[in-house]
């Protein structure tokens, strides 16, 4: 194995835990061939930037940057990017953090500390502070081994949870064969933005290249991204299919789903999806910094070994402002919107510009993407656009 269990990890956040409980709450197992259809998604536009990551020795950040022949595209692209990464990334660092400390609350009621006019959340603040550490380890295989460990002990937490509320089989095979209607489309949307994230296309990328080196690697690095990716959905399918068990009156996030599960758990059904809210904020609390570092130096043409001066100086910004948001009660509504918004954009651009790369012989050779696999990633591309138009209308108010 190699990187791919930090993409997994980075897209199995609070945000998804939370849109995959209410999915299976308010339509039941309806859209778990939403699910499938992300992970295919997801699967396909990964390989495609770990197979340019290893093929050209390059990250796409890099890649970006010296697109001489086309100066327009390449100053746009890099300031795009660059807000969006920051931005969003500092956004959703706040969240990450904020879902774990939920999470914790399970076990431990952090205290808030009056600072003056402002208020400390000391869970918030310890969260912030112990990924900002594990990040400052500067070590590679600590930290996949540990978010490997985290996804793991996550996929038998909901995987155990989901079992143990008998869903009804033929309703949930029912799940995968695709219909929808016109109340579900925004949950759908949803569900499919959740998983396919354009920080981690930059994430998975640059990290290949630190562990495999030539072409002769790529079944490795195909069996790497699609088992991580294909587990990460599991979890996902799990939380969705434990939120269809849940039999509170009013669910308003993940955390109501643990009150409706105590026919199944008794008092310990909060222990479990307390402790999957805590894991699930924790990885991507590590993930969102460490792309983020990535791609700002990569951009920028600065150093990115995780223990160079740029590289945690970033990281260093974007753990701050995400522990500033969540520990001292600010409220990120526009920034996560601004995050909203540049992404939306992002993600269509960036998926379609590595698949034109993956097309191009004159960069990966005999490794380019035949006619029918540059087919199939132009339908993945529509898709990424229709979740871009809708994420910028929703911002807009639009939709």
């Amino acid at each position: 194995m190699g990187p791919g269990p930090l993409v997994a990890a980075a897209f199995i956040g609070p945000g998804t835990v939370t849109v995959c409980t209410l999915a299976g709450a308010n339509f039941g197992f309806s859209l778990i061939w939403a699910m499938v259809l992300s992970i295919v998604s997801t699967v396909i536009l990964q390989e495609i930037s770990g197979r340019i990551g290893i093929v050209t020795g390059s990250d796409l950040s890099s890649l970006l940057r010296n697109q001489t022949d086309k100066p327009v595209f390449r100053m746009l692209s890099m300031v795009l990017v660059l807000l969006a990464i920051v931005l969003g990334n500092a956004a959703y660092e706040s969240g990450n953090i904020s879902g774990a400390n939920l999470g914790l609350a399970f076990y431990w009621e952090a205290p808030t500390l009056e600072l003056g006019r402002f208020q400390l959340q000391l869970g918030n603040f310890l969260l912030g502070i112990l990924a900002f550490l594990l990040l400052l380890t500067g070590n590679y295989r600590i930290l996949e081994r540990i978010l490997v460990a985290l996804v793991i002990l996550m996929s038998i937490a909901f995987t155990v949870t989901a079992i143990l509320t008998k869903p009804d089989l033929s309703r949930l095979l029912a799940g995968f064969i695709p219909s929808w209607n016109a109340k579900e489309i925004p949950t759908l949307v949803a569900l499919i933005g959740t998983t396919v994230v354009p920080y981690n296309l930059f994430l998975y990328a640059a990290l290949v290249n630190k562990r495999w080196k030539t072409a002769s690697d790529l079944p490795l690095m195909r069996r790497d991204i699609s088992v991580s990716v294909i587990l990460g959905g599991a979890v996902s399918m799990a939380i969705l299919i434990v939120g269809a068990a849940n039999t509170s009156t009013e669910i308003t996030s993940a955390i109501d789903v643990s009150k409706g599960l105590e026919s199944v758990f008794g008092n310990f059904a909060g222990y479990m999806m307390g402790f999957g809210l805590l894991a699930a904020g924790l990885t991507s609390a590590l993930t969102a910094p460490l792309a983020a570092g990535l791609v700002v130096c990569g951009i920028l043409g600065w150093d990115k070994d995780i223990k160079s001066r740029p590289m945690r100086l970033t990281m260093v910004i974007i753990v701050g402002l995400g522990l500033g948001f969540s520990s001292l009660g600010i409220k990120p509504i526009q920034l996560i919107t601004l995050a909203q918004l540049a992404n939306g954009i992002l993600l269509p651009l960036i998926s379609g510009w590595i698949i034109w790369i993956a097309a191009q012989h004159a960069v990966l050779g005999k490794h380019k993407n035949t006619p029918l696999a540059t087919a199939i990633a132009c339908l993945i591309w529509l898709i990424t656009l229709i979740l871009g138009v809708k994420g910028v209308g929703t911002v807009l108010g639009l939709f």
